[in-house]
């Protein structure tokens, strides 16, 4: 049957309007699958709302929102706010038009680690616009991304006004629950942390263990990806790789999932991100990767490096009987020398707002005798301490 030029134009301008609509147009096929399949799990109702926010995003935008709805929870794929998952995809587009290291990231970075409208199972609350505000205009002149997490970094504690307290209401707050109350825990201040740096299109991600090996609790902190590879750090914290609790981390212990790093996925991996003793802790809601070994390797070549010699814990306390308690924690400058008054360490206390785990560690060259100088209510007072290993040693401020 031959077709008149009118029906022909007809059927062009068809197909034109069709291709336009195709809420799949411009997300590879096989991305395409993944998201009907997660679509079509809903219930129909919601797999037509679904479809239609897919439809609605531009085409050069759709391919993050099919990431999204792809590899989203069943919880969040049946009952996210879609207006708060638009806003999401709007403004992580937005970083990637306005930062040149956002645009060179390999895309499954982007998708991965920029993205995504969570960090952990927080409470989902709209968090990139209010961000966006605040740190854009401080990155705006960083001539790369390592100028531009340092920034972050260095600023968010002033910019969001939240410390570390132990009487937060809950671990796993969401930005905007920790700046209401002005205190969050581990978790919270990395979950600050990361979407701080995603606003601006800053690959990060939530990374931690269980339980150290040392068997002093768990923690939990932030990886930022640059220049090709995961570096450590944390909520305002001295500089990439070198967090107080390194020392730990590695030393951790490859035969016992309890003592591994784990680092949070979007993308499902199938290994669950620990969550001791809270419901679910075998949930598949969040999920990680294995990064153990990363860490081993990262602490020994530092250690091979700077040479280090026997550490020696210091913690400083109003009163030695309340050793246990965070706010009894004084943050004072000390300094150890050895007995020709040499200095050969030093550094600072770690107060009552910084992590409960966070604690002095200072090197000393030898095993031997020397005195510990520090900072009092009283004035400057001395301590002579034996060290002969791994010691540690508890300091009175005084009331």
């Amino acid at each position: 049957m031959k077709l008149n030029r009118l029906s022909l134009l007809g059927l062009g301008v068809l197909m034109a309007f069709t291709s336009c609509n195709n809420p799949y147009s411009g997300v590879s096929p096989e991305l395409a699958d993944l998201t009907k399949k997660a679509i079509e799990s809903t219930a129909p109702e919601r797999q037509t709302a679904l479809t239609e926010v897919l439809a609605q995003t531009p085409k050069g935008n759709r391919e993050g929102m099919a990431y999204l709805l792809a590899y989203m929870s069943k919880n969040d794929i049946d009952t996210m706010n879609l207006d708060l998952l638009k806003e999401n995809v709007d403004y992580a587009y937005k970083a990637y038009n306005d930062f040149a290291w956002t645009k060179e990231l390999p895309k499954e970075i982007f998708l991965n680690e920029v993205m995504p409208y969570a960090v952990y199972d927080e409470v989902r609350d709209s968090w990139r616009p209010m961000f966006y505000e605040m740190f854009s205009p401080l990155v705006q002149n960083s001539t790369d991304i390592f100028q531009a997490i340092d920034t972050v970094n260095k600023s968010i504690k002033d910019m969001v006004g939240v410390t570390y307290n132990t009487k937060r209401r809950k671990a796993n707050q969401s930005p905007r629950e920790s700046m209401e109350i002005h205190m969050a825990s581990c978790t919270g201040l990395s979950i600050l942390l990361v979407d701080a740096l995603r606003a601006v299109g800053i690959p990060a991600r939530l990374a931690g263990t269980p339980m150290w090996v040392s068997l002093e609790g768990n923690h939990n902190w932030v990886e930022v990806w640059a220049d090709g590879k995961w570096y450590v750090t944390e909520y305002s914290p001295e500089k990439l790789d070198h967090a107080w609790f390194m020392p730990r981390a590695g030393k951790a212990d490859k035969s016992k999932p309890i003592h591994w790093i784990y680092a949070v996925s979007y993308k499902p991996t199938g290994l669950p991100f620990p969550r001791g003793r809270r419901n679910n802790p075998d949930s598949m809601d969040v999920t990680s990767i294995d990064v153990t070994d990363r860490y081993i390797a990262l602490y020994k070549g530092q250690q091979t490096e700077e040479g280090k010699g026997t550490p020696v814990v210091i913690k400083m306390f109003k009163n030695a009987a309340d050793s246990t308690v965070s706010a009894a924690r004084v943050a004072s400058k000390i300094t150890v020398f050895n007995l020709n008054a040499d200095p050969v360490a030093e550094g600072k206390t770690a107060g009552p707002t910084q992590d409960m785990n966070d604690y002095l560690t200072l090197y000393v060259p030898v095993n031997g005798i020397f005195d510990i100088q520090y900072e009092a209510k009283d004035g400057v007072q001395t301590k002579r301490v034996n060290v002969e290993g791994p010691t540690s040693v508890i300091l009175e401020y005084g009331e």
